[in-house]
């Protein structure tokens, strides 16, 4: 059995690495733990549960899912953009969108509240529609200028060489490669 002796500071030294804690110390440790947690979901269940407090969101604001399909000319003709890349990025836990804009007034719509931006696996039917940390253009589009939008991909579902059918405004297009 080893001893550990005091040092001159008047303190016992670190117990020498990979000595565990004894097998009480790790069950008191975990049942602290559990307790917390639990705690915690009690408290954030009973503060979350309030319905007064839930925002009200109005009948207008629903977002629509399905959408006109057009083929990407005639989204080019009635959205005023083009598309010009999906590809899996993020070490494949990203959907980065591109497009240019083509007429600025035609594409304002794509970040309309009632038809948000959406992108939709063909093969799996896997729909993306959370864009990373929210991201959202704000002020005016302008000519020429190819703008993006990057969708979470979580689960990693979307990959290259998949077709996805991409939703923008009133619109969608579809069999849309993935690089």
């Amino acid at each position: 059995m080893t001893t550990l002796a005091k040092t001159d500071t008047g303190r016992s030294p670190s117990p020498p690495r990979g000595t565990k804690p004894s097998r009480r110390l790790r069950i008191v440790g975990v049942l602290l733990g559990a307790g917390l947690v639990t705690g915690v979901g009690v408290v954030g269940l009973a503060l979350g549960s309030s319905q007064d407090d839930a925002p009200v969101v109005p009948e207008a604001a629903t977002p629509t899912w399905t959408r006109t399909p057009v083929s990407t000319a005639a989204l080019e003709r009635k959205l005023g953009i083009r598309l010009t890349q999906v590809a899996v990025t993020g070490g494949g836990g990203l959907v980065d969108l591109r497009f240019q804009v083509l007429d600025p007034e035609l594409a304002g719509s794509i970040h309309e509240a009632e038809t948000p931006p959406a992108l939709v696996e063909e093969h799996s039917g896997v729909f993306l529609g959370n864009l990373l940390m929210g991201h959202s253009h704000s002020g005016p589009f302008k000519q020429a200028v190819t703008y993006y939008l990057i969708f979470v991909n979580d689960g990693n579902w979307v990959h290259r060489g998949d077709r996805v059918t991409v939703l923008l405004g009133d619109y969608q297009v579809g069999h849309v490669p993935v690089t």
